[in-house]
This record gives C-alpha cells, structure tokens and sequence, in this order.
C-alpha cells in the first residue's frame, strides 16, 4: 500500500487537501459495513478453502452521476475435495437481483453478514468445477480518506469530468465484487468489462482487448492473471495515453503505459521519463518484471497510490522527493515485486510486501546515485522507529490491525521491516542476499521471462529460502528481529586492556558479528555466542558498527565514555589519599 498516514504526513495532507478529496458534507450517511465485510484477510471459510478460483468474469456498469454501479459476476471454481456449498464475501448493501449456479437460479441462498453463501443442488466432488453467476447493484461503500480506508473515491477532474477510483487494500475486495477476500483467494484469471459514459476512458488490469461504444456509453474488456485479490481497481477519467516499449535485458519487450489526465501532459512525459530506468533497476537487482506479457501501467489517480496489478494507482502530484525523483512512483512499482508476483499467505506476513517495498528505495538511490544517498535514506527510515510490537506475531492477523500501531506493528512493517533486510544484506553479503530474494519472490534464483509463476510465501517460507541459499540456519536472526519488538542491544565494557562485547537479546541466541573501529583500525568479532572481545590499550577510543551495517539499540551510555569517567574517578582518590 501507498505509506500510512505516520509515515508520510506531509502527502497526506498535500492529498487529503486537494479539491477531488474534499467530503462532501451534505452527502447522506452511507449504510454500515459489518465486521466481517469491514475486515479484510478474515480466516477463509472450508468451502473457500477446498476450491480453486479458475476465473472471475466481472462485469461493471458505472454511474459517476448517481455514484452507483452495477455488477454481473461469473465465477468459475474448481472442487479441490468434495463440496455442498460456494462461498464468497459481498458487501451485504448491494441488492442482489439473481444467483444462478451453472446456469440453474438459486433461491436459498444466504448473506447475513457479508458472506454469502449459496448451497449447490448436488455436492461437487472433488475436480469437478462450478460457475455461479450474481447480478447485483448498488452505491458502493465510499472511502473517505483513501488509500487509507477502503472503498470509491467519486471525484471531479480539473476539468470538471468525472474522476473515479476503487482503493479497497482497507477494506478488501468485497467492496465492490464477490470474492474470496482473503491473500490466498487469488482468482488464476480476472475479465473486466468496464462501462462508462463516453467520453470517459477505463485504465484496468491487464491488456485491453477492445473497446465498443454504444448509446453513449463505452465497455473496456481487460484481462489479467492471478492478480492480488485488491489488486483489481476500476479507474474512470478523462484519461489521455503515453506508450513507448522498454527493451529488457532478458531479451523480451515490456509496454509501459501511463493514463495521465488531460493538461497534464508536460508534468505526465516527466514522470514517464522515469518508468524505463525504474525498470532496468529492478531488472537488474532484483530479476525479470513478472507481468511483461500485459505492461507496466501506472494511472492517475484522486487519492495517494496503490500498488494495484499492472495499473499502479499514483497520486502524488508529480512531486520530487529530496532525492530527486519519485519516490511514490518507485515504490508502488516495487510491489509488483513484492506483493504481486510474491503474495503474503497472511496479513501476518505484510511486511514482505512493505518491507521489501520500502527496502528497494535507498537500494534504488544506491544504484543511480551511489552509497551517500543510500545512506542518507537508510538513516531517515531509522528515525521512525516504534518497537512496540513484533514485525510478525506468529498467528493469523487482520489487515487493520497490521496495519496499526497500537495493535501492530504499523509503520514498523515498512522501515524496520526494510533495515532488517539492509542488516540481513550485510550479513549475507549481496550475493547470497539477492540470490535469496529471488528465491523468495520467483521460487529459484535463476529466473527468467516464462520459468516462473506468482507464488505465496510466508515468513517461515522466507526463512527457509534462506537457509535453502546458504546452508545455514539463521533462524536465529529472525527470531530476534522479527518475532520480538525490542532491537538487540550491543553492550560494550572495558576490563583493562579488553574490549568486551555482549549481545542483550531478551535471552535469545545472536551470534551476530559485528565490526569495531578502535583508533583507525577496523576489525571483525565474530560473537559467535553472542559474545567477544578484542584488545584496547588506555585512552584508546572506539567505535562500534562504524558502518551502520546492523540494526540495534543505541541508547545506552558509551563505554568509552564510562570508562572514562571511571579513569577521572580514580585519579581523584588519588589525588585525595595523597593529600
């Protein structure tokens, strides 16, 4: 997701003060959403779970002038073990016109709390295949602070056209289309058919396959596979097209397209300058763009951005960050990365997504510019710190309360999640380091266009990708950087001419190395059981981690300087007992 509001306060007030945000007071109260639809990432029902989603074949008409829509979705599920019952998540505000399963209606079927459930005249057994078909309309939920709670965002471009949005991370899917609302509820194919009033244009998911106009009204068909399940986003605007081919270093061709609105044009070619280099990094680094068979999109959107598949929501307003380039651009891309092509198996694993997200802005600064801005960046992501909860709990979590920072870890799960990568790299080294995110994300490190498929991970999953890479275990390093809130604490304490070093942990094992400058040599302790030393003659200073290269507490009292304080101690006794 785009940064949450403690992160960047900044854009979010640039945003939510921009006329297509403002609320509109006189609007009427929208109905209530229950808990369960209000929730995104809520375990999957059984029925949910014994099925594969072969193909959601959606159907939108879009009212911007009454603020309504109307949906027509079939869905086809295959039967992984014997089932009575299709279950998905709708909103239950929509009303409900039909439901057909195989072409038969249903009359019996149930949606108290947002998920619906529609019994089958005859158990599927297990590899048979069903298609549910429901027609149904209504006024979509409303988000009033998106990105940052889900639902339409129903805006006016500075034009006067209408400027329409879905950013439903928040809240999920079931906002606006029967699904499984959950990150392992991944459709293996979406359809959209996208009506709109002319001359309005549809940015969708995937490759067009064409375009009919009738009656004053326009229907986009796009097509995309295994997209995230809030990665499907209608985007309605007044939209004006720049398309050029990026040549890959893996020997095929990328479409890069970007859906600017109309005035923008100038300001549209900047940013679109940006795309082919943002590209090549990834590449590079990190390994083949995984949807290079449909395109690089990016639209413009009437909130902050979104990281929805192939279509990156942007809404920043054609800003430089201080480093001079776009920093919501790069990381929204990075997700088709991490968050796309790799999906969390549970909210509980986000900062795979965010982490890896946040990670790849200083290591895109370190690859254009070199190792200061790297640096720079890297230091301003430590100063937001929280540590109040775990990176990762161990148990399945919602989105909200990830997302939280008061019952998650919040904003932990972008910048501390991204040092402990930064911390992970060195410790690694950059080989096995990138070797070991490719694992990760494509499921080999030896990726290429066509040897490889979207894939779920979780954070054991990750663990094990590393130990797979490099033979060892380093369990350990998770343990206490992502499994407990407190950093490790490196204690240093001098006994005569010796330098002793302890990892504090909270009791955990931490043979992490760590590097020592004393006077203007630099030498490596190992720690090998949380524990070192190495000489230091009187008077010697010294520096621990002169590099910055492991994430840990630095608030406690310097050894050097109480050492010192020692030293002036005893000189005054000295000075006493021979008076």
């Amino acid at each position: 997701m785009s940064l949450r509001v403690a992160l960047l306060p900044c854009a979010l007030i640039a945003a939510l003060a921009s006329p297509a945000h403002a609320a509109d007071a006189n609007a009427p109260k929208q109905p209530e959403l229950t808990n369960l639809t209000l929730q995104t990432g809520v375990p999957r029902a059984p029925e949910q779970e014994a099925v594969v989603f072969e193909l959601a074949d959606l159907k939108f008409k879009v009212d911007p002038a009454r603020k309504h829509l109307d949906g027509d979705a079939t869905l086809t599920f295959k039967a992984l073990k014997p089932i009575d019952a299709l279950v998905v998540d709708l909103d239950r505000n929509y009303k409900v016109a039909s439901v057909e399963v195989d072409g038969a209606k249903v009359a019996d079927w149930k949606n108290p709390e947002g998920r619906m459930t529609i019994p089958l005249a005859q158990p599927l057994a297990a590899g048979g295949t069903a298609v549910l078909r429901i027609v149904y309309d209504g006024f979509p939920h409303v988000a009033e602070r998106a990105p940052w709670d889900g639902g339409f965002v129903w805006a006016k471009a500075p034009t006067g056209e209408p400027w329409v949005a879905s950013a439903i991370q928040g809240n999920g899917c079931d906002l606006f289309w029967p699904c499984i609302d959950h990150p392992q509820g991944e459709p293996v194919q979406v359809d959209q058919h996208v009506t709109l009033p002319a001359p309005l244009v549809s940015a969708g998911n995937g490759v067009l396959l064409g375009m009919d106009e009738k009656d004053g009204w326009r229907t986009y068909h796009w097509r995309t596979k295994n997209p995230d399940t809030y990665a499907i986003s209608l985007n309605i605007g007044p939209y004006e097209l720049l398309s050029a081919d990026y040549k890959s270093r893996y020997g095929n061709t990328v479409p890069l397209r970007f859906w600017h609105l109309k005035g923008n044009e100038a300001k549209a070619k900047g940013l679109f300058a940006e795309f082919a280099p943002m590209l090549d990094f990834f590449e590079e680094v990190i390994g083949p763009y995984p949807f290079a068979d449909e395109k690089m999109g990016v639209v413009e959107t009437p909130h902050l951005g979104m990281e929805h598949q192939t279509i990156n929501a942007y809404g920043n307003e054609y800003k430089k960050s201080e480093y001079g380039y776009d920093w919501l651009l790069e990381h929204e891309f990075a997700h088709e990365w991490f968050g796309n092509q790799l999906t969390n198996k549970d909210w509980d694993d986000m900062w795979l997504h965010e982490g890896y997200g946040t990670y790849m802005q200083p290591l895109y600064m370190q690859w254009l510019r070199g190792d200061m801005e790297y640096k720079a960046n890297l230091m301003k992501q430590r100063a937001t710190l929280a540590n109040k909860h775990p990176i990762v709990a161990g148990r399945p979590m919602l989105e909200a309360d990830v997302y939280s920072d008061e019952k998650g870890p919040g904003h932990d799960i972008y910048y501390k999640a991204s040092l402990v990568l930064d911390t992970l790299r060195h410790l690694l080294g950059d080989k096995q380091f990138f070797d070991v995110t490719r694992q990760a994300v494509y499921g080999r490190t030896d990726p290429k266009p066509g040897n490889f498929k979207p894939l779920y991970a979780s954070t054991p999953d990750y663990i094990a990708a590393v130990q797979k890479v490099t033979g060892k275990d380093y369990r350990w390093f998770f343990d206490v950087y992502l499994y407990q809130p407190a950093l490790p604490d490196l204690v240093a304490t001098r006994e005569g001419d010796t330098l002793k070093l302890e990892w504090k942990t909270g009791g955990k094992p931490f043979p992490m190395p760590v590097e020592v400058r004393i006077g203007d040599e630099v030498k490596t302790v190992a720690m090998a059981n949380g524990q070192g030393s190495l000489p230091i003659r009187a008077g010697q200073s010294f520096t621990l981690d002169p590099q910055s290269k492991v994430l840990r507490q630095l608030d406690h009292v310097d050894a050097f300087q109480q050492d010192k304080s020692d030293r002036e101690k005893a000189e005054a006794r000295k000075k006493a007992a021979a008076g």
